[in-house]
Parts: structure tokens; C-alpha cells; sequence
């Protein structure tokens, strides 16, 4: 993990103070290694020594980022105890645990204790670690939840998917294909928080019943295909070689705004333009437009599939059996819903049921953008419904203030992605 010091910025010194707020300290999430903030570390750690976060600091601060501790069970010990003195609840203790038995503890056993608080931040920019966290915290409070690595990005990061839902019907979601649309990322982490929540509390989900979702349906959620880009945009690397060639490729491209312009993966590729459905189009049309090298964005790659992340999502399709797929970009609160003359069956109603739920237009794809696309190629495969998603307004990449709206907003597409199937 990266050192931080005293007068340090960025997410990493967002993500202390999270998990210092978490721990009960009222430290302002700003990004700013100050006094403040230097001086509520200390207080946590129980240190007097110089203010800094290295392995060790880390190590105590991450229960607090994945949400959960493990407690060994002593002689005498309760649930109701362990759950009052370790910020939990019973609740949360039992899910976690599922062949617990509460009425006969065992000293020194070891219980996962989740703590009560929700786990998706609504205040801190995402990245490939932070999003690592929360997977990891939700397979520990869900142990329902199921976990499996999609593929590598260009830089080794696993892009894992998660499942939820017992059911036939297979429906897949993904999120930030594009670096600078990273909050996309945390709508579909919190989806799968809520759903699970409701799941476990016997309670509804935009008003549907979590038991009837997750026994009619199997939902597979990639919430970050573009790793690396998502971390360049939010300066979550530091590994030198691959920040200068980020830096060369932007060079290349003055107008863009570097690292906040950037949509493609760290190589320079786009990787929402590298499907085999109109490809040899995009390319002309993108050359067109100057992009004929590696670049910020709207590179289309030397041959469709080159990129290890478009790749990985291009096998995880075809390993499975998608009767509808959700993709999430920012934005402009519309869904595309078409690819050339495809009409799936029912895919129009859908996209008509999406806007009633979210208030977001539904158009066709401009000519400039509509070919090899994820969307448009599984339209092309499978002649069923799949749909890109633009969530939010502004120019990206968007802030957590817009994340509430940009959530409610979309509920009712994410339930409905399942419902509407029926």
C-alpha cells in the first residue's frame, strides 16, 4: 500500500480518513493530510510517534475500509456482547457466520463481525483498491454473495465480478468501461449491498420482494472493467513506468484533460470500441476524428479484443447465458437501447419501462458513437435486449455529490433489468 505523510493529497488520504471517520473520529473527508487529520490518527493508533500511514497503519485502518473484524471467541462470551462492544449487531454476526450455532459458543472460535455501518461510501472517489474492499467486505457479510475473477487488466488487477440469485434467468451489469465515468462503480457496489441487505431482512428492493429477485434470477455484476484507467483518473498509481506512458499518450493529445479526460484503459485503448460488431466502422469513423494511435480515449485498438479487459468481458459472455445486459457510462441521462436495425424481442418495452422508472430519455445511439460497442455487439450476438446506460449530468467525471440522485435514478432500472424479464 502507499506511504502516506503529513501534506499528502489525494484518495488515499481519503480513505483514512473514512475509515478514521468509521472508527468515530470527525475528521472531514477532504483528501488533505493535515493537522486535523494527523492528530486523529494518533488518537486511533495509540502512537506518538511522526504522523504517517505505512504497512503497519494500514493493517488497523482497513477493518474500517472492508467492514468487518475477526474476534476470537472467550470463555463467557455472548453474541449480544461480542456485537455491543465490536460496533455489530447480532443480525449482521449470524449472516456472516451461517453454521454458528448463538446458543453454544465455543471458546476460541473465530467469528467474522461485521460492523454496522453500510459499506459502499458515498464520499470518496473510487478505485480498483478501494472497490477490492468492498467486494471483499460484502462475500463476508453475504456469504450467499459469490465471487469470480473475470480476467487481468494490462496492469495484473483482477476484475472480479460478483453474483447474487439462485434462479434460471442470468442477467449481467457492468460498470466503468471508461476510466473518467468511474461513478458508475460504486451504483452498482451499492445495488448489490442493498439487494443483499433486503435479502437477508426479508424486505423489498424498489419495491420488489429481495426473496422473489434472488429465486427467480441470477444477477452477475462487473462493477469495474476499466481498472487501471479508473486509477490513472484518480491518481491510484504510482508505478512509475505506467504513469509516464499515460503521460506520452496524453501529450499526443493536448485538448484533453489529463488524467480527468482520460476513458481508455492504460494502454491508450478505448474499450468500449473494441467489440467485433462494426468495428472496421468505428475505426474509419474514429480515424476520422484523429484518434489513430494509442490515446486518451476513442482509440479503437489495432484489431477488435487486442485490450485484456474488453477480452475478458468479450469470455465471460460467452461462457455464460445473458437474457439481458446493463452497461453503465456517464452521461447525459439517456439509455441507448438499439444497435443498427436489431430489435430484440421486448427490448423496446424495456427501454420504455426504464424511462418510466428514472425519468431518462430513450434514443438511438448517434452515428458517431454506435458501433463496437459491449452493448451493441451482444445485440448483434444474441438478438436479446442490451442497453448502455448515460447516469448523471456534467462533464466527467462526475462527482459523489450527483451519486444519490444518479442511485435513485437508476434503482428502478437495475430491479427492473430482472422484472421486466418475466
Amino acid at each position: 500500500m502507499k506511504q502516506l505523510f503529513p501534506g499528502d493529497k489525494g484518495v488515499f488520504v481519503q480513505y483514512v480518513q473514512l475509515a478514521l471517520s468509521r472508527a468515530g473520529f470527525p475528521v472531514a473527508i477532504d483528501g488533505i493530510f493535515g493537522q486535523r487529520t494527523c492528530s486523529f490518527l494518533k488518537d486511533f493508533t495509540g502512537s506518538e510517534q511522526d504522523c504517517q500511514v505505512g504497512d503497519e497503519q494500514w493493517e488497523m485502518l482497513l477493518p474500517y475500509l472492508k467492514g468487518y473484524r475477526t474476534y476470537q471467541v472467550k470463555e463467557g462470551d455472548t453474541l449480544w456482547w461480542i456485537a455491543s462492544h465490536l460496533h455489530s449487531s447480532v443480525q449482521r454476526i449470524t449472516t456472516a457466520n451461517p453454521t454458528l450455532d448463538p446458543t453454544n459458543l465455543t471458546a476460541g472460535t473465530m467469528l467474522y463481525v461485521p460492523f454496522d455501518f453500510p459499506l459502499v461510501s458515498q464520499k470518496t472517489a473510487y478505485t480498483s483498491y478501494l472497490t477490492d474492499w468492498i467486494l471483499e467486505g460484502l462475500l463476508i457479510r453475504y456469504p450467499f454473495l459469490h465471487e469470480e475473477s473475470v480476467g487481468t487488466s494490462v496492469m495484473g488487477r483482477s476484475m472480479h465480478a460478483i453474483r447474487i440469485g439462485e434462479g434460471k434467468k442470468q442477467v449481467f451489469y457492468n460498470a466503468s468501461f471508461h476510466a473518467n465515468e468511474w461513478i458508475t462503480t460504486p451504483v452498482l457496489l451499492k445495488f448489490a449491498e442493498d439487494y443483499a441487505e433486503a435479502y437477508v431482512r426479508g424486505m423489498q428492493i424498489a419495491g420488489v420482494p429481495a426473496s422473489w429477485l434472488y429465486y427467480s434470477f441470477h444477477l452477475c455484476m462487473l462493477p469495474l472493467v476499466n481498472p487501471d484507467g479508473v486509477d490513472l483518473v484518480n491518481e491510484a498509481i504510482w508505478q512509475q513506468p505506467y504513469v509516464e506512458q499515460a503521460e506520452q499518450i496524453a501529450a499526443a493529445y493536448p485538448d484533453i484533460r489529463f488524467p480527468a479526460g482520460w476513458k481508455a484503459n492504460i494502454d491508450g485503448i478505448d474499450l468500449n470500441l473494441q467489440f467485433p460488431a462494426g468495428w472496421e466502422q468505428a475505426k474509419e469513423i474514429k480515424y476520422g476524428q484523429g484518434y489513430r494511435s494509442p490515446a486518451p480515449r476513442d482509440f479503437v485498438g489495432e484489431a477488435p479484443l487486442t485490450a485484456p479487459e474488453s477480452r475478458a468481458v468479450y469470455e465471460y459472455t460467452k461462457t455464460n447465458n445473458f437474457s439481458l445486459i446493463l452497461a453503465y457510462h456517464t452521461q447525459g441521462e439517456v439509455i441507448y437501447w438499439k444497435y443498427l436495425d436489431y430489435e430484440p424481442k421486448q427490448s423496446y418495452r424495456i427501454a420504455r419501462y426504464f424511462q418510466e422508472v428514472s425519468g431518462y430519455a430513450v434514443e438511438e445511439t448517434p452515428g458517431a458513437s454506435g458501433y463496437a460497442g459491449y452493448k451493441d455487439w451482444f445485440i448483434q450476438e444474441y438478438d436479446r435486449p442490451g442497453y448502455t446506460i448515460e447516469a448523471g449530468l456534467g462533464t466527467n467525471p462526475l462527482q459523489m455529490d450527483q451519486f444519490e440522485k444518479i442511485y435513485e435514478d437508476n434503482i428502478g432500472i437495475l430491479t427492473g433489468g430482472m422484472t421486466q424479464l418475466v
